[in-house]
């Protein structure tokens, strides 16, 4: 075994070892988040009934000020018809500012001469590392 592939099967173990102690980290934390989020939605339906109850928009408190509002979130089921009252209306403004990826980069490659104005493009390579059926 050569000094190199020593040197890089080391970093892949440490790699892996270092991934999967993350990937621990972060199911710990979704666990516990989890639980705080449940235990704060109990908490945020007692206050919201407090101030329904009141028939107030807001309680103030030495501990701070709970307020009660509106949230309202929108959505499509049928992309196809939403497309076209967008284009009927001229109402890009309804989208949100972002660009679709993998949409753009397969057009990119389908019409790479066709590059929208003000478009960036940042590639980069990387490296994946994958686990050893051996290990």
């Amino acid at each position: 075994m050569s000094e190199t592939t020593g040197n890089t099967e080391k970093y892949v173990r440490v790699y892996i070892k270092m991934r999967d102690a993350r990937a621990q980290l972060k199911a710990d934390f979704e666990e516990k988040d989890t639980e705080i989020k449940r235990q704060m939605d109990v908490i945020e339906s007692t206050l919201l009934e407090t101030c329904k109850s009141a028939g107030a928009s807001s309680i103030n408190t030495v501990a701070g000020v709970v307020i009660r509002g509106v949230k309202t979130h929108y959505w499509t089921s049928d992309w196809e018809s939403m497309h076209e009252f967008i284009r009927e209306n001229n109402a890009l403004d309804l989208l949100e500012r972002r660009v679709a990826q993998k949409a753009m980069g397969e057009y990119l490659q389908k019409n790479p001469d066709k590059l929208p104005k003000g478009m960036n493009v940042d590639s980069k390579y990387s490296v994946t590392v994958r686990r050893s059926k051996n290990v």
